[in-house]
């Protein structure tokens, strides 16, 4: 468990949104609305939840409406990193973003995912899990047969014990990364420089055996075209526990 609550966040929203056209046209993809809500808001909501104080969005794609949109908010804190002039995909946007995110482990949310907390919060759930002298990356994962607007094979296996596996050349893997996680500063040692994933860094950190998952239990939303959008509107609010998998489940 984490000495103290993460107080500070990251929110990834400069991605172009190809894929949820012709909605994202004119409109950033995390400004999409779903039941009501932007999808940015619902993220910034969850970590306003979690009593994290600040959040730095990064932004590219039509980012001066994301900054207008968030004028009048106060709660959390907002900060902005801009990428206006070169996309640094996920990993390049924390890593140019760190001088923002403190020495202490920091939550990192996509912004075209919606999630509803099962027992408890997700955020705090990740936290309460966290072992400072064991992890580097603290992900939370989704049972594949119980994700929404999600048609992939699976990203990781899990050990009893919460150590990753990523899929590789397996078939398919039970669990799905949700864009949710928990990440210390020391993942970014020795990083690339310029545009990389997060997934470089997540396989560094399998290697060393210092990447981990929980399973969250409530329902998850990956919003990624229309369909995925309209499905979510449909049932967002409807989800059931699962029966957790481990590789070869």
């Amino acid at each position: 468990m984490i000495d103290g609550r993460p107080t500070r966040a990251m929110v990834l929203a400069a991605g172009l949104g190809l894929r949820m056209r012709p909605i994202t046209e004119n409109l950033p993809k995390p400004l999409v609305s779903l039941a009501g809500r932007t999808l940015l808001d619902r993220v910034l909501d969850h970590l306003k939840a979690a009593d994290v104080e600040s959040v730095t969005i990064n932004l590219h794609y039509l980012g001066h409406m994301i900054v207008n949109h968030l004028a009048a908010r106060t709660n959390p804190r907002i900060e902005f990193s801009d990428e206006t002039a070169q996309l640094l995909e996920t990993g390049g946007g924390v890593a140019w973003a760190l001088p923002s995110l403190g020495e202490n482990p920091f939550y990192v949310v996509n912004a075209d995912v919606a999630w509803e907390d099962g027992s408890q919060s997700a955020l705090m759930r990740l936290m309460r899990f966290w072992q400072d002298k064991t992890m580097d990356a603290l992900l939370l994962l989704h049972p594949v047969n119980e994700a929404m607007g999600y048609d992939g094979a699976g990203d990781y296996c899990r050990a009893g014990d919460g150590v990753l596996t990523r899929r590789g050349d397996d078939l398919k893997a039970p669990f799905v990364f949700t864009g949710v996680q928990l990440l210390h500063p020391r993942l970014f040692e020795n990083a690339p420089v310029g545009p990389f994933s997060l997934t470089h860094l997540y396989d560094i950190a399998e290697g060393a055996g210092r990447l981990y998952g929980i399973v969250h239990d409530g329902a998850w939303n990956h919003i990624g075209t229309p369909a995925g959008l309209a499905e979510a509107e449909g049932w967002f609010r409807n989800f059931s526990i699962f029966d957790e998998e481990t590789c070869g489940g």
